[in-house]
């Protein structure tokens, strides 16, 4: 693992410092949405040698990283770390799932309850955009259900998860009109029909694969009230998980207190912390992470990987620390570590240093699963690099694309993404004959990428035809209108998602901004959005926001930049570095200066890269030039 402690080194050091309180990690399985932040890099004078490093040299790179740093294990988060807070927003790059795939580590399996198919979540039509209201530019908006086995499932056991019939208590919970569990489980008893833990297992797992996380709170509640479950730490870490997505974090924290301490284990905390990492809420996530020092427990691979897929987000400069932390404490790494930090140097452009730490992934004996090949293929793409790109497309095809059939929804985008319309064709054909719901989607973007609207719209029809869609299923097609400024076609299909019974949520309201943004009406699109950030359930997403901020800056509109950036703040949406770059921009096309600029960033704990640096120069009211020098 530790030559990828090169991961870190476009980041440059301005990391931990220690001091009296200790941090540590625990171990989990606890899957944690992260949707990656695309910032420039940090800029510091120490920097790490280029030299590809071997693992077993790992602790020489980490002395020579940190030069004038003494760091020990009991590491303290601290300067401007412990005041940072990212509060409840996720990033704004749209692309950053693509390939298909969301960046969650892989839980294991949760007892005999395998993974079901991505369509199961679909198949009968109840996902709900009221649980998405809490990310931002979420393109693969599923979230794995909370396991909590102490093992790690074999990836090759997750390629083809079998079809999962759903639970019959599940299915008598839907059946109820509203949303109150309890009469739907009050009927269920009264019948007489068996209530083990296997079948509320099931159930809830079945709830959770359709982000129905208000109503799997309350079959948890219930169970408790009416003592028909005897809860273990597992089920009050679910509840706790629940809590946290549902009413959130403080919320999440109050209710440990309420669990009896002999069950207020790790599995309690590091569910916290899996949570707090999903709400990008840095201070709390730092809270919790020196919590579970204190309460000694032990570091694990996991926990280090929930504050890496953190900070690759919102602090890239603290991932080297962790990885410090991880070389102290002789915690091994993860393949999932191992992917967080090829991301991080595709992010930083750095092909080489990415494709020196897959040298190291594999010389440890860890082979780049589908996602992690995804993630490399995105980023040669980036680079320029097609042929690289093809060629690790290839190797995700394996000898057989109908073995490999798993590969389809990640192949189908990237080989569009080359512009390779014949392979996108060869790799749809595996599939035609029996689709998968999330396999359509993929198409559907593929070929719009490709911008093959009828073959985009061809897929749509027979997906229509063979599930009752969710809003998420509508949204490849919006997109693919909205990139190609058909907005007639967009209205009309969420016309159709109206007329269908359909919820409108925070998906169909990103591609509605985006529609009439590319249509040039922008004033239309921040009208949408106003209203939809009206309806107190859900709120829209991250870049909705920046998709209209940005178009005001590029007009120089200092007061409708300043108004979005207060509305942002409204929606609980934290200030972060991309925001001020936007906003700074809007100043500079206004050609007008921006006062107390840099006071306002200091506020919010933010930090200016070298790129933002080079503008507040451009706005500064006081700064000096040739000419003033004269006048003065």
């Amino acid at each position: 693992m530790w030559a990828l402690r090169r991961a870190s080194n476009p980041l440059r050091y301005q990391g931990f410092s220690v001091g009296t309180s200790r941090a540590c990690c625990a171990k989990s399985e606890i899957p944690s949405s992260y949707l990656q932040d695309k910032a420039v890099d940090c800029e510091h004078p120490q920097v790490i040698s280029d030299r590809f490093l071997s693992i077993e040299r790992f602790h020489q790179t980490a002395r020579r990283f940190y030069q004038t740093t003494h760091v020990s294990s009991k590491l303290y988060i601290g300067n401007r770390s412990l005041s940072s807070q990212a509060g409840a927003e996720s990033s704004g790059e749209e692309d950053d799932l693509e390939d298909g795939f969301s960046e969650l580590e892989t839980p294991a399996s949760a007892g005999s309850i395998q993974d079901s198919n991505a369509e199961d979540g679909d198949e009968d039509g109840l996902i709900s955009e009221l649980d998405l209201s809490d990310g931002d530019d979420i393109q693969e908006p599923l979230q794995n259900e909370l396991e909590l086995s102490d093992t790690e499932t074999d990836p090759s056991e997750k390629r083809l998860p079998k079809r999962r019939a759903l639970s019959e208590l599940f299915k008598a919970i839907m059946a109820t009109s509203g949303l109150s569990v309890h009469s739907a489980l009050d009927k269920w008893v009264e019948e007489g029909k068996d209530l083990g833990r296997s079948e509320i297992s099931l159930a809830m797992l079945n709830l959770r694969r359709r982000r129905m996380y208000g109503r799997a709170l309350q079959l948890s509640e219930w169970l408790e009230a009416n003592k028909r479950l005897d809860f273990v730490e597992r089920d009050y870490a679910s509840r706790l998980d629940l809590i946290a997505k549902v009413r959130g974090l403080y919320k999440a924290e109050h209710y440990i207190e309420k669990i009896p301490v002999s069950f207020r284990g790790e599995v309690i905390y590091r569910t916290l912390l899996a949570n707090c990492v999903v709400a990008n809420n840095v201070k709390k996530a730092e809270e919790v992470f020196n919590k579970m020092k204190d309460l000694n427990f032990p570091i694990s691979s996991f926990a280090c990987n929930q504050l890496l897929l953190l900070y690759k987000r919102l602090d890239k400069k603290k991932i080297a620390d962790v990885l410090l932390l991880m070389e102290k404490e002789n915690v091994k790494p993860s393949a999932f570590t191992y992917s967080i930090l090829i991301d991080t140097k595709g992010q930083s452009n750095d092909i080489t240093g990415m494709d020196q730490i897959v040298e190291t992934m594999k010389a440890e004996g860890i082979e780049p699963d589908i996602r992690t090949q995804a993630i490399l293929a995105r980023h040669y793409v980036s680079g320029g690099l097609k042929e690289k790109a093809e060629a690790v497309l290839k190797e995700m095809e394996g000898g057989s694309l109908k073995e490999n059939r798993w590969a389809c929804r990640a192949l189908l985008p990237l080989y569009a993404a080359i512009g390779k319309a014949d392979e996108v064709g060869r790799v749809w054909k595996c599939c035609e004959s029996n689709p998968r719901i999330e396999e359509c989607m993929a198409a559907i973007e593929a070929w719009g990428k490709l911008k093959k609207i009828e073959e985009a719209e061809a897929v749509f029809d027979r997906m229509s035809k063979m599930w009752k869609l969710s809003s998420r299923n509508y949204s490849p097609l919006l997109k693919v209108y909205a990139n190609n400024k058909m907005l007639t076609k967009g209205k009309d299909l969420v016309k159709r998602m109206g007329d269908s019974g359909v919820q409108i949520g925070p998906l169909t309201w990103d591609a509605l901004v985006k529609l009439y943004v590319e249509a040039g009406d922008v004033e239309k699109a921040d009208s949408i959005l106003q209203k939809a950030a009206q309806q107190r359930q859900m709120k829209p997403l991250f870049t909705s926001y920046m998709t209209i901020m940005d178009q005001y800056a590029k007009r120089g509109d200092i007061h409708n930049s300043e108004k979005m950036f207060h509305r942002m703040r409204q929606a609980g949406y934290f200030s972060r570095l991309r925001q001020f770059q936007t906003l700074v921009q809007a100043y500079i096309n206004a050609k007008a200066p921006a006062y107390g600029m840099r006071e306002r960033m200091r506020a919010d704990n933010i930090f200016p890269n070298k790129s933002m640096a080079g503008q507040l120069a451009q706005v500064d009211a006081f700064r000096k030039t040739a000419v003033s020098d004269l006048l003065d």
